[in-house]
This record gives structure tokens, C-alpha cells and sequence, in this order.
């Protein structure tokens, strides 16, 4: 068999490949072992002769299923968390969401008749000074408290 290795060297050269992607038809070595210039080899290129193989790329499968994961809400435990739970989820934005739940809750209550304004005045200031966690906890004080009827409570 017939020592390749310049013609593949040149072939790499020629067709901007590295060495290792380049192929030369098996059957058609002699043809390849007779060309010795640059113009030879650019000859066989276009003959198919000798072709350049394609990379080998890196499979997107196992990311594609990761982040099919990821947005059903999996993954999420507490050995993939990096940060505080404050910068998880900023605590701003969840006293925005208690506290728009609980002033909801007393405007309910008001327009129902169930609380006057001055009760209603009394729970807004105290809800803003964080006393109450939710809605039910705000509700059940004001049931210990006597400020709202059992009735209406419910």
C-alpha cells in the first residue's frame, strides 16, 4: 500500500481541514498516491476523491430534556439552589403580595358591612406594620378580638 500521508497533509491544507477529517477513497489510491502537487490534490477534491468528513458535534438532546424539566417545575430542590431565599424571591415583592391580599381582604370586609371604618382603619394600620401573615391569620384575630361576627366571618 502506498505511503498517503503528504497527499492527506496537503489535502488538509488545501480544503482548510485538520488531517484527521480528511478522507481518501480507499479504492482509488493509486489515482491519490500520483498526485504530488497542490493543483493534483485540489483535482481530486472535486472529483470526490478525496473529501473532508464532517465534524462531529455535540448531541443538544440531553439539554433539550433538562430544560423540558425545568419548565415543568422540576430540578428545583435545594441542592440546585444558589442564593438566599431573598434573592430567590426578593422579600419586597413578597410583602407586596401579602399585604395587597390582606388590604383586599378588609375592603371586602367593609363593603360587606361586616367591619366599619374605624375597625377598618385600625386593621389597615396594624396589617402595614406586619402584624398579620395572611388573610385567614388577620380574620382569625379579628374573630378572637370580637370585631367581626362568626356569620359574617365565614
Amino acid at each position: 500500500m502506498a505511503d498517503l500521508r503528504n497527499q492527506k497533509r496537503l489535502a488538509a491544507e488545501v480544503m482548510n481541514v485538520g488531517a484527521s477529517r480528511v478522507r481518501i477513497d480507499p479504492d482509488r489510491n493509486e489515482e491519490v498516491a500520483g498526485a504530488v502537487t497542490r493543483a493534483d490534490i485540489r483535482k481530486l477534491v472535486a472529483g470526490g476523491v478525496i473529501v473532508a468528513e464532517q465534524k462531529t458535534g455535540v448531541s443538544r438532546g440531553r439539554g433539550r430534556k433538562l430544560a423540558q424539566q425545568k419548565a415543568k417545575g422540576r430540578r428545583t430542590g435545594p441542592g440546585s439552589r444558589k442564593g438566599a431565599q431573598g434573592a430567590r424571591r426578593p422579600r419586597k415583592t413578597v410583602w407586596v403580595n401579602q399585604i395587597r391580599a390582606i388590604r383586599d381582604e378588609l375592603r371586602t370586609l367593609r363593603e360587606k358591612g361586616a367591619i366599619d371604618a374605624s375597625v377598618y382603619r385600625n386593621y389597615y394600620v396594624r396589617a402595614k406594620g406586619g402584624q398579620f401573615r395572611s388573610r385567614a391569620h388577620m380574620r382569625s384575630h379579628m374573630k378572637t378580638e370580637g370585631s367581626i361576627s362568626e356569620e359574617v366571618a365565614l
